[in-house]
């Protein structure tokens, strides 16, 4: 019981705040982020005998949190409210600038196809490769390195299009 404890808790030190960065991308709140991070040990505790791979155990443990926060969804019906017309306040930019450039690279985050941002966000929030990605997704590695590649050109071609986007604007 004492080498799962020590091991359980090298997990929770090691991987904790990618967790809750993952997390709370996924749900905008910081106590439903919190609360999916403490299931997600919750539920790697009772079944840290089936991690065989340590190398594996950040892969293992977003898998747990993608499905924890999917079952928040089976549980309670939520309110729809039109994203255009709810303005999302950035509480953590330096200036209105960075603030416009935040909230326009959100947006157009937000707008991608499922398939293409949650690789995207996988990627680039959780610092994980094409193989744990796909692993995470239970893709084909190759089907991930597409969809990532589709992810930046659709937001490359968004600011290609909007010319007020990153900073060029007309002067």
């Amino acid at each position: 019981m004492a080498l799962k404890q020590k091991r359980y808790d090298v997990l929770v030190y090691a991987l904790h705040g990618d967790l809750f960065r993952y997390a709370f991308w996924l749900c905008h709140d910081r106590q439903v982020a919190e609360d999916l991070v403490q299931e997600t040990f919750l539920r790697a505790w009772k079944s840290l005998d089936s991690l065989k791979d340590e190398k594996a155990a950040k892969a293992w443990l977003i898998t747990i949190l993608r499905r924890e926060n999917a079952r928040r969804f089976e549980r309670k019906q939520l309110v729809l409210v039109d994203l255009d017309t709810v303005p999302i306040p950035d509480k953590y930019s330096p200036g209105l600038e960075q603030d416009m450039e935040n909230e326009w690279l959100r947006r157009h985050i937000a707008e991608l196809a499922i398939e293409y941002r949650e690789p995207l966000l996988l990627q680039v929030l959780g610092g994980f490769s094409g193989e744990e990605i796909a692993e995470i997704l239970e893709l084909n590695k190759n089907t991930v390195m597409t969809r990532l590649f589709r992810a930046r050109n659709k937001l490359k071609e968004a600011i290609d299009k909007d010319p007020t986007a990153r900073g060029q604007h007309n002067e």
